[in-house]
């Protein structure tokens, strides 16, 4: 019985402007290490699975720079998607792929590219055991992280009756409210990661039982139609169009100091500290200042007696704003003329 790890790693998100480009998206940036957050999922992830059974989702635009930062994956494990659809298609195709090679047993491993772990070894043992129950279960297993805070950027999970070491999976709440949130981690829910484990067989069965938005599709994937697949289906994610459809869900829970790494004020969670809390990178000096978040890529950067702010500096362009307001860019994005807002 073999297993895999799928990455996804499409996605041009622009909450780490003005670093993150199209062309330059967040996972392909080093923010949380001094390697860019892909590579640090695939180095985190090795010792569990081996490079030739990793694979990357990634969209056709950023696939060539993907294959070059990764040289050790096989270049036809970098799977590049004609189209943004969400993520039930691109863990279907994967799996599909997965089926053609090592057959409906195989186990996937599923994960995102842009996270940051504290506990690599925790996670690791948290996704073998995952993969322990759903083979031992032909279920899909999601794995659901402790929280640390009412965050209500995040989905949740509502654990239920206990079953073979895991629990059932009563129900997913979309992002609440602050209050909700703050009531749900009082009664124990988890934050809904997006790591999920299960055996391609037993996903694919579901996909074509539970989501019409892709079922349909499946027989071009198992004819490895790519461009035909991500025509036919409907863009939708795999915890509406599978999950919340489905009866085999179980959810075990993770504390391993896990990070979306979401904005650039979750940098501060991840980030090294100095002695006033700051979390600094590239060429910053940081005096009588304390809780500030500084990026300096090919400047140098000074801050002097303030707090709590998030400074970018490249090329010739440099961001200051609060550690609150880090989560609002697309507000200021909008704001902007394009000659600013779109240098690459």
């Amino acid at each position: 019985m073999s297993r895999w790890a799928v990455i996804l790693a499409g996605g041009v998100g622009s909450r780490f402007w003005p670093l993150s480009t199209p062309e330059r998206p967040k996972q392909l940036l080093a923010l949380a290490s001094a390697e860019p957050l892909l590579v640090d999922t695939v180095s985190r992830l090795a010792p569990l699975v081996p490079p030739e059974r990793t694979l990357i989702v990634t969209n056709r635009t950023l696939a060539p720079a993907v294959r070059a930062l990764l040289r050790d994956l096989p270049e036809a494990n970098v799977i590049a998607e004609p189209r943004s659809a969400g993520t039930a298609p691109a863990l279907a195709w994967a799996a599909a792929e997965i089926q053609r090679r090592a057959g409906d047993a195989a186990t996937m491993l599923c994960v995102h590219a842009d996270w940051a772990v504290a506990d690599p070894e925790g996670f690791r043992q948290t996704l073998a055991c995952a993969a322990d129950v759903a083979e031992r279960n032909a279920g899909l297993v999601t794995v659901g992280i402790v929280p640390t805070r009412p965050d209500p950027g995040f989905g949740y999970i509502q654990p239920g009756a206990p079953a073979d070491g895991a629990r059932r999976v009563a129900r997913f709440v979309e992002k609440p409210d602050r209050a909700t949130a703050e009531r749900m981690v009082r009664e124990g829910f988890l934050w809904n990661s997006g790591i999920f484990v299960w055996r391609v067989g037993d996903f694919l069965s579901e996909v074509a039982a539970l989501s019409p938005e892709v079922a349909p599709a499946l027989p071009l994937a198992a004819t490895s139609d790519i461009e035909g697949f991500f025509a036919a289906v409907k863009p939708i994610s795999v915890d509406n169009g599978v999950l919340e459809r489905s009866a085999r869900v179980f959810v075990l829970p993770g504390d391993f100091g896990w990070d979306d790494v979401g904005t650039w004020a979750a940098l501060h969670r991840v980030r090294a500290h100095d002695a006033g809390g700051n979390a600094a990178a590239g060429d910053a000096h940081v005096v009588d200042s304390n809780g500030n978040v500084v990026h300096a890529e090919g400047h140098t950067v000074v801050l002097y007696g303030v707090s709590d702010l998030v400074v970018v500096s490249r090329d010739g362009l440099t961001l200051v704003t609060t550690r609150e307001r880090a989560a609002d860019l697309k507000r200021l994005l909008d704001a902007l003329p394009p000659s600013v807002r779109d240098r690459r």
